[in-house]
C-alpha cells in the first residue's frame, strides 16, 4: 500500500519531468516600452495586437491570435498586448491609430501590420513573417 505522501512525492516527481520535456509556448503579455525595447535590442520577433476588450473585431481576432501564441513555431516570438484605451502613448510609439492592430517586427523593423483583419489565412500570412 502506498502512502498519500509518497503519492504525492511520485506525482510531483511525473509531474516535473512532464513539464521539463514540454516546448516553451509563446505567451502574450502586455506591453511596456522597456520589455519591448529589450526585445527589439536582442533582435527577436514580436508580434504586437492592439485590443480593446469592447472591440468585435478585436474578439473575432482573439482566438486566431491564441492559436498563434501556443504553435510551438512561434516558441521564440515575443507577442505583447497594447490596451487600446489605457496605453495611449505606447498607441503613439507604434503609429496605431485603432484597435484591431496587429503589427510584425523582425530584426527590429516593422515588417508587416493589418488593421481589422478577421481572416485567419490573413492573420497567418501577416505573423508569419515574424518567422
Amino acid at each position: 500500500m502506498i502512502s498519500r505522501r509518497r503519492f504525492a512525492a511520485i506525482a510531483c516527481a511525473f509531474g516535473a519531468a512532464v513539464l521539463a520535456g514540454a516546448p516553451a509556448f509563446a505567451a502574450s503579455q502586455n506591453f511596456t516600452q522597456e520589455a519591448f525595447a529589450a526585445a527589439q535590442k536582442a533582435g527577436k520577433p514580436i508580434i504586437v495586437h492592439v485590443y480593446a476588450p469592447w472591440c468585435p473585431t478585436c474578439r473575432a481576432q482573439e482566438p486566431i491570435m491564441q492559436r498563434v501564441e501556443s504553435d510551438p513555431a512561434y516558441a521564440g516570438v515575443d507577442m505583447f498586448r497594447v490596451d487600446f484605451d489605457s496605453q495611449k502613448n505606447a498607441l503613439r510609439a507604434l503609429k496605431a491609430n485603432r484597435q484591431s492592430t496587429i503589427i510584425v517586427f523582425k530584426d527590429g523593423k516593422e515588417v508587416g501590420r493589418s488593421v481589422g483583419a478577421t481572416d485567419p489565412g490573413a492573420i497567418s500570412a501577416l505573423v508569419s513573417k515574424a518567422l
